[in-house]
């Protein structure tokens, strides 16, 4: 959603995206004078994270953003996806619109898709909500600590995305500037997908909040559009909408699991490494159908998992283990690159991006790291 009203906006002369965020966004740290809107559609404006443990309301968040003395890296250097982004692109939102985001949402992007029933921040008010929940049953709070969220019925999400297909509410130039990403694999504002000429060839978003997941994959040309909603994630998305592309298609189904992580997730906290290993070679011994034991991101998921706390040997020893495991994808050995790049150790990181480049030509983030590891 701010993203295409990022782009309406620039489409009305009422901001660039190339402008830096403290034109709109008076008050921010000199930082914000380095960070444009594209660095915010593209998740690579080097702005921290919503600490969500502490923050519990848009002012919250404002306020460590007012007090955040640094950014994460230098904007436009690397990716990082982290809710931020979209929060200062709201806010930028209704400084330049002069409408509360919410109001400007449904005034001007659902209304004119023909969306009339979807809710936005939704309460326990909203009896209409499928509720979330965990593995056990627990049931999630609807209440997040930043606004601005936009629950959909599947005939809305059609709606919406048949709006985005057909330009509805934004130009094909406007609508490429946010279906590329920052390198191939990264999201950016529509996720990601590809435009030839003025018609889209493909669009694919995905989306997680808490055990809320969804997934969009249109493919016009095919004259083909998978929606998948959940309230139970499972990280398993993808592995539904390619056995219906299969299927469509005429061919084998593909196997659909369960998240490891996901079922690990309270006790990674107190596990390292090698108390993982002990438990991740039971579970493929005795539980092997029920995970996704034959993928990468299995393990690449655990990995991650412990490098957002900080925790960087233990990422790096997953890591590590997941090249033994699947020798031939570049996409591991850039996870471990990036593992040992934040450790700040540059020859272990060049090795693993020279690999990574080396079995995935294609990787343009890691070939420029190894590039500026290199000098």
């Amino acid at each position: 959603m701010n993203a295409v009203a990022i782009m309406k906006l620039a489409e009305q002369g009422k901001l660039k995206v190339t402008d830096k965020i403290s034109n709109y966004l008076p008050g921010l740290p000199r930082w914000s004078d380095s960070v444009s809107i594209l660095n915010l559609l593209q998740y690579t404006s080097g702005v921290p994270n919503v600490k969500w443990k502490t923050v519990s309301n848009d002012g919250d968040n404002w306020s460590d953003l007012v007090h955040t003395a640094k950014l994460d890296f230098r904007p436009g250097s690397k990716y990082d996806y982290n809710n931020n982004n979209v929060y200062l692109q709201r806010r930028i939102i209704a400084s330049v619109s002069g409408k509360d985001f919410n109001r400007y949402v449904v005034e001007e992007l659902l209304n004119p898709a023909g969306v009339t029933d979807a809710v936005m921040d939704p309460t326990e008010k909203d009896r209409m909500m499928a509720r979330a929940f965990d593995n056990k049953g627990s049931i999630d709070p609807l209440a997040v600590p930043i606004s601005g969220w936009t629950a959909f019925t599947i005939e809305g999400f059609y709606k919406w995305t048949m709006a985005i297909r057909n330009f509805k509410l934004i130009s094909p130039a406007s609508t490429s500037v946010i279906l590329t990403g920052y390198k191939p694999g990264n999201q950016s504002g529509l996720g990601g997908g590809m435009l030839a000429g003025d018609t889209i060839v493909s669009h694919v978003h995905d989306g997680t909040a808490r055990n809320y997941q969804a997934l969009l994959a249109d493919y016009p040309a095919k004259g083909r559009t998978i929606l998948l909603m959940t309230n139970n994630q499972q990280n398993n998305l993808y592995a539904f909408e390619k056995s219906v592309n299969n299927f469509l298609d005429g061919q084998g189904l593909v196997p659909v699991r369960k998240s490891l992580r996901k079922d690990l997730d309270s006790r990674l906290d107190s596990m390292d490494c090698a108390d993982f290993m002990v438990v991740y070679k039971e579970l493929k011994r005795t539980a092997a159908e029920e995970y996704a034991f034959e993928s990468e991101t299995t393990l690449n998921e655990i990995g991650y998992g412990f490098l957002g706390q900080n925790r960087v040997d233990d990422a790096i020893c997953v890591f590590e283990f997941n090249t033994t495991l699947f020798p031939r994808s570049g996409n591991v050995f850039d996870s471990l690159g990036e593992a040992w790049y934040k450790k700040a150790n540059k020859p272990k990181a060049l090795l693993n991006y020279k690999r990574a480049v080396e079995l995935d030509p294609g990787n343009e983030t890691a070939q420029r790291i190894v590039r500026e590891l290199s000098k």
